[in-house]
Formats: structure tokens, C-alpha cells, sequence
């Protein structure tokens, strides 16, 4: 049996994960750009989701994430800013800085979702792109540089 199909399948989500997250970071770069640093991240949150949703992405807002523990799922309270056509997990902050707790956050929600790229951004910076962190699971757990 060859591999050839799931490798060209691998390499096409890869693709579209790509440019999944090149349009998030867009919509996100517009909405900081409007806005400015200051609001509530709910806020910053609804205008990343309008943005999406005008340009044709499936977005999922504030879904539930369950913990599995002893082979039931437990509702714990967690929830995912935005998945993005169901591959991207988007977690938005407005925070002074971002720190460890954050990250592992994002990293945890990956885990729990099984999925592998995940975008962390913070709206509480002067530049948007100094508030933009990519995880890839796979890669040791470390933010990817865009």
C-alpha cells in the first residue's frame, strides 16, 4: 500500500493551514489597525470572527472544549477562542505580555482538539505583529516565527 496519497493529502492541508493562517493574521492586523490596543478581547474577538466570516472561512466561536479524563469527557469550562475551517485554533489575548502560561494554553487546546497549528495573538501591543506567535505541534512544541 502506498503512502503517496496521504502524503499529497498532508501536503495539501498544509497548504491550506498556510493560508488559513495568513488570512487570520490579516483579519486580525485590520481590526487592531481600526480598534487599537484598549478593548475588551472579546471585542477584538466578534470584529477577527466578522472579518472571517465576510471573507468565506467556516469559524467556530467560543466552542466548548471538554477534558477527557478516565475515558469521559468532562466540560470544564474551557473554550476555544476560534477554529478556523476546522484546522486553526485561534487564541486571542489582551494582555500587558504574553507568558508561559499562555502558550501552554494554546498548546494544551491543540492537544485536546487534536490539531496541529495554532495561532496566539495578543491585541495589547503598539504593532500587531509583535503580539503574533504560531504554534506547530510536531516541532517540539515551540512557536514557529511567521
Amino acid at each position: 500500500m502506498s503512502t503517496q496519497p496521504q502524503r499529497a493529502q498532508s501536503r495539501t492541508e498544509d497548504l491550506e493551514v498556510n493560508s488559513l493562517t495568513e488570512a487570520v493574521i490579516g483579519a486580525a492586523m485590520r481590526v487592531h489597525s481600526a480598534l487599537r490596543p484598549g478593548l475588551l478581547e472579546s471585542a477584538y474577538e466578534a470584529c477577527v470572527c466578522h472579518e472571517l466570516v465576510k471573507a468565506g472561512f467556516s469559524v467556530q466561536r467560543q466552542l466548548a472544549l471538554p477534558v477527557v479524563y478516565d475515558g469521559i469527557k468532562i466540560d470544564a469550562g474551557y473554550r476555544i477562542d476560534l477554529i478556523v475551517n476546522n484546522l486553526l485554533i485561534v487564541e486571542l489575548k489582551c494582555v500587558e505580555r504574553i507568558v508561559g502560561v499562555h502558550e501552554a494554553q494554546l498548546l494544551s487546546y491543540l492537544k485536546l482538539r487534536g490539531k496541529n497549528v495554532g495561532l496566539l495573538i495578543n491585541f495589547h501591543v503598539r504593532h500587531l505583529r509583535d503580539g503574533i506567535r504560531r504554534f506547530v505541534v510536531g516541532q517540539d512544541w515551540k512557536s514557529v516565527p511567521l
